[in-house]
């Protein structure tokens, strides 16, 4: 996310103590509520290792993970941050020595360390995850497999409604239940360890089954490298950031890596060698969870408590609110936008025109593009002058630029390239398939591209001088070729109609219909605020 230069930002970091890793967040949070990922660092420490035989953490652990923790403090206290929030997880939880290890770090590392339950630890990888995600509608199960821990949710985007924390994690397991060696996995053990695991799982299936599971998503190291595994081994690739992980590849995939030794999984490509010693544990969790509930595939994540920490801190912060009131995608957009310092006023009129037309061209039979391409068009025009920030002078290449890499939360790649390219092609030059950017997509996505940026370029013109004169405009059918574009000013907007009608012959071109405007002075400020109000129901104000 490009920084924003508000001088009265602040920085504040996020240290996860987990069974397995330590992971460090950093960010510079905005008054206008846009913030800026500055580090994200992860070091696996192996906390619980030994632990679970006699629940003590060993003094070699402890050793490791002091050390992390001192080093992760002192570069957010570097980088200027001015409070630290610190959580530890199921091995501190459950330690004997768990005082002796708190008072450790608060001596030596400076960190007053807050140790939570397994539901308040499910509950913050519930935000984390579901803040990252788009449900839209749909509610999903949550699964984070930890070294000590599994965390089991069901939430739509807005609240969980099921919280759960099983006594079953990758090294537990692997310490628990997997003879000791360095050799191969024999199918008894594998299988006594599948027994085990669903006798312990009994329960929280049988609750489950009272709630509706629309998709399943995955975090932690665990499920990543597990699906980066299958990727390479059944679709002969690197995994992209869109694909799921399907109970067949791994239902295929335990048995080969059961037969193999540690040091020829150590091997494996796509699989983290730390993790080699425990990735079976956490393996026979999650096939044992996913058959037991009917998962025929699970999304994966790189979210996860950290980042449900953020969200949390976010929340209680006055200046934040309402921040679980916005979908996931929007939150994103504008977070985006006010980083990059854009005219959110000009950004909103001008979206809340571009739905204007996307609304009426569609009752016009102009389009007969549904509500996820509007939902695209909505922020594709939110951010269409993001690219000013750079500098004015071709701003939309720049626009595009940001938007292919500004990770926005909640879309997938082909969502962030449609909007890229709309932004693209809202001035100058239609698309063309000889432009490499618009030559990327495949044919159905250039053809919305092309209708969207259309009406972008339009929305775009009625708000030229960004004075907000045009406050709603709607198309009209008037014969078989010909439409009416009725705007509605509040003062002078001859500007605005000459921007419009440069555009008369790309919108021929596009929709296979002409236009001519008409333009009526009878839109007061009141009407004005009750249309932007009904398309942006919260204010700059309200929190992201």
């Amino acid at each position: 996310m490009t920084p924003s230069t508000d001088m009265a930002a602040r920085v504040v970091a996020f240290i996860d103590i987990g069974t397995n890793s330590v992971r460090l967040l950093g960010v510079r949070i905005f008054p206008n509520h846009s913030y800026t990922v500055l580090t994200q660092l992860k070091h696996t420490v192996r906390l619980g290792e030994g632990e679970f035989d006699d629940r003590c953490l060993q003094p070699q652990a402890i050793d490791r993970a002091v050390l992390v923790c001192q080093q992760f403090a002192t570069l957010a206290r570097t980088s200027g941050a001015e409070e630290i929030i610190a959580v530890a997880t199921a091995a501190t939880r459950e330690a004997k020595n768990q005082r002796a290890f708190l008072d450790r770090l608060r001596q030596e590392a400076k960190l007053d360390v807050r140790v939570v339950s397994g539901l308040e630890e499910a509950r913050l990888i519930y935000l984390g995850v579901a803040s990252g995600v788009h449900l839209g509608d749909k509610q999903g199960l949550f699964v984070d497999i930890g070294g000590g821990s599994t965390e089991i949710i069901i939430g739509t985007h807005h609240h969980h409604r099921y919280l759960n924390s099983l006594k079953l994690g990758a090294i537990r397991l692997t310490t628990e239940q997997l003879p000791a060696g360095d050799g191969p996995v024999a199918t008894k053990h594998y299988e006594r360890l599948r027994r085990y695991v669903h006798h312990n799982m009994v329960h929280l299936v049988r609750e489950l089954r009272d709630y509706h599971i629309d998709l399943a998503i995955g975090s932690s190291g665990t499920i990543e490298n597990l699906a980066d595994v299958a990727a390479r081994m059944y679709l002969e690739r690197e995994r992209q950031p869109d694909d799921v992980l399907s109970r067949a590849h791994l239902q295929q995939l335990i048995p080969v890596l059961c037969s193999l030794s540690l040091e020829e999984r150590r091997k494996v490509p796509g699989l983290n060698s730390a993790r080699a010693d425990i990735i079976i544990g956490g393996a026979v969790i999650l096939q044992t969870l996913m058959e037991a509930l009917g998962v025929r595939s699970i999304r994966v994540t790189d979210r996860g408590l950290r980042d449900g920490l953020l969200v949390d801190y976010l929340v209680r912060q006055d200046h934040a609110p309402l921040i679980d009131e916005l979908s996931v995608r929007k939150r994103s957009v504008l977070q985006f936008g006010r980083a990059c310092q854009f005219n959110e006023a000009h950004a909103r009129l001008t979206a809340q025109l571009a739905l204007s037309l996307f609304d009426s061209g569609r009752a016009a039979q102009l389009h007969h593009l549904g509500s996820w391409e509007r939902e695209l068009l909505e922020y594709a025009a939110l951010l269409h002058h993001i690219g000013a920030f750079v500098t004015f002078s071709n701003y939309q290449a720049h626009t595009y630029y940001l938007i292919r890499n500004a990770e926005l939360l909640g879309f997938d790649q082909t969502e962030i390239a449609i909007m890229a390219t709309v932004a693209l092609y809202h001035r100058k030059s239609l698309p063309r398939k000889k432009h490499p950017e618009f030559a990327a997509l495949n044919k159905r996505s250039q053809q919305i591209v092309r209708r969207l940026a259309t009406l972008l370029r339009l929305a775009e013109c009625l708000d030229r001088s960004q004075a907000g004169h045009v406050s709603h405009a709607y198309f009209e059918r008037l014969d078989y070729k010909q439409v009416r574009l009725n705007l509605y000013a509040t003062q002078d907007c001859q500007i605005e109609v000459w921007g419009v009608e440069k555009h008369l012959d790309a919108f021929a071109k596009v929709f296979e219909h002409r236009f001519d405007i008409h333009v009526q002075h009878a839109m007061g400020e009141a009407i004005q605020a009750a249309a932007l109000q009904e398309s942006f129901p919260f204010t700059t104000s309200e929190a992201l």
